[in-house]
């Protein structure tokens, strides 16, 4: 039958084949779906989980901190018999026993970073017991806190809160605090060094020739360089510079750098 229009009304009611779905088709989506999947986790990864998990971390700190100072008792005074000298006295830093692997420690405050900087350090440097947990890791056989030769630690840049994800910021003379259950240990930032991970010299005794007195205590702090990728090894080396004993109260290197 003809229509006004022209052609024929059968052929223009008659049902458009169905397209098919092809093999190529179905494929493609998926490989689109799973692209946008692994964007998410790398936004995650990088960028939002590291806000996450350093918050908590942070959180943790805290509440860590204030756990130790309610449970600290000062050391009874010994009787020499002697009176006390006048004026402030140089303490001899307390040195702790090396801890076991995972085994929370301390915490590092660094005040050029934000007063609310705080991260949980523990023994060894694996990835899952230590690394991975947001903590800062301690290089077993290396020296602690206080103790002379090389305080050598290690710690993620990015991912799993970073907590030396701003390494490369560090001025000269800036404090690098460690709190224990005992007390705080001062270390003073000397200088940066950018080495390949081969290179574990870094972690020896005395890891470069500074102009300080036959044993003195230093810190290593190494991370990965430069960010994002595994390549080199970022290294920033401090010098021993006071101990406080917790009933002394917070030392004056913790306070905000302006």
């Amino acid at each position: 039958m003809a229509t006004a229009g022209g052609g024929d009304l059968r052929t223009r009611n008659r049902r458009r084949p169905r397209r098919r779905t092809s093999v190529i088709g179905v494929l493609g989506e998926l490989l689109i779906t799973a692209g946008v999947i692994v964007l998410l986790y790398v936004a995650w990864q990088l960028w939002l989980g590291d806000v996450i998990y350093g918050a908590q971390a942070k959180a943790e700190s805290e509440e860590l901190s204030q756990q130790w100072a309610q449970e600290y008792e000062p050391p009874a005074p010994a009787a020499t018999g002697e009176p006390e000298p006048a004026g402030p006295a140089t303490v001899e830093p307390v040195i702790l026993p090396e801890p076991a692997d995972a085994e929370v420690f301390a915490l590092m405050r660094i005040p050029r970073f934000g007063s609310d900087y705080a991260f949980q350090m523990a023994g060894g440097v694996s990835r899952a017991r230590t690394l991975d947990k947001t903590y800062i890791g301690h290089y077993p056989d290396t020296s602690m806190p206080g103790e002379p030769g090389n305080f050598a630690v290690a710690a993620h840049r990015t991912t799993f809160g970073a907590p030396f994800n701003r390494i490369a910021e560090l001025h000269v003379g800036d404090a690098i605090v460690i709190e224990t259950r005992v007390g705080w240990y001062t270390y003073r930032f000397r200088t940066l060094e950018y080495v390949t991970p081969k290179e574990t010299d870094v972690l020896l005794p005395v890891p470069q020739a500074m102009d300080v007195p036959a044993g003195t205590p230093y810190i290593t702090m190494t991370s990965c360089s430069p960010m994002y990728s595994l390549a080199e090894r970022i290294v920033g080396y401090g010098v021993f510079e006071s101990f406080t004993p917790m009933d002394a109260g917070p030392p004056a290197s913790l306070q905000a750098v302006t």
